[in-house]
């Protein structure tokens, strides 16, 4: 028997918040300047839930194609932005259009796959499941992707004399470059591979936890949390990939010379 979902009182809801009192008191005691970070991170938090609570439940009872694709869509922009202020530094014109190729590609090919030859649901553009997919599986391309840019970036321009040496010794830009790009992929798939260690051990997944919390069996929930952990892993590493092999050429121009203003 499907058992019923506890809702928390609203009282139970804010004594939560207990939590980040403990937290603003331990950054004060310890002389951490972060109180300000985390009281706008906290209020940021709770607003943008609620709105989102509200919106999502207007759009699911309503299911409109245009609007589930719309929402992905600024759902990709907002994750692409996300990326260029992370990474940090210059990134020319080129090289962000590599960014957003790389993520609107790898992400959404990633996204459709899953969606209508995995899971399969009905209607495809079912807002109730292609909504919260779309936001795991972006979510965590967004971060390969930044730590593939900050790690490509960062090699480049520690290894700049590697680099420029085997250009000398006639090694072509992929030749040249590979140990760095090599790294950059490694460093962006290692967070994805640790949550896959350590899944179902050392912690539950929230998409599992949700399930069981709201009565779903707990193998119903292990065999959701399977395909959407390797969804997750494949679009990540697709998003990845793609971003490499398309962001390393910008760091060459035309004479095959290393250009750490990215190819501007």
């Amino acid at each position: 028997m499907k058992e019923k979902m506890v809702d928390p009182e609203l009282w139970r809801l804010i004594s939560a918040y207990l939590f980040i009192l403990m937290l603003l008191f331990i950054v004060k005691w310890r002389g951490i300047k972060r109180e300000k970070t985390i009281l706008i991170a906290t209020a940021r938090m709770s607003i943008q839930l609620i709105l989102v609570g509200y919106l999502l439940t207007l759009i699911f009872k309503h299911p409109i194609p245009f609007v589930t694709l719309l929402i992905v869509l600024l759902m990709e922009t907002f994750a692409i932005f996300n990326i260029y202020k992370q990474a940090g530094g210059f990134l020319s014109k080129k090289l962000k259009i590599s960014i957003a190729v790389s993520m609107l590609s790898g992400s959404l090919l990633s996204l459709f796959f899953f969606n209508m030859v995995v899971i399969h649901f009905q209607p495809w553009y079912e807002p109730r499941y292609f909504i919260p997919i779309a936001g795991m599986i972006i979510g965590n391309s967004m971060t390969g992707i930044t730590l593939g840019v900050k790690n490509l970036l960062e090699g480049m321009k520690k290894q700049k004399q590697y680099v420029e040496g085997a250009l000398m010794l006639g090694a072509k830009p992929e030749e040249a470059s590979r140990s760095i790009v090599n790294s950059a992929f490694d460093s962006a798939i290692l967070p994805t591979l640790n949550n896959m260690l350590g899944m179902g051990i050392v912690f539950l997944p929230g998409m599992m936890t949700g399930q069981i919390l709201a009565g779903a069996s707990p193998l119903v929930a292990i065999e959701y949390q399977l395909v959407v952990l390797l969804g997750i892993t494949g679009s990540t590493a697709l998003c990845v990939i793609l971003f490499i092999q398309l962001g390393t050429k910008q760091f060459f121009n035309e004479k095959a010379q290393l250009v750490l203003k990215n190819g501007e």
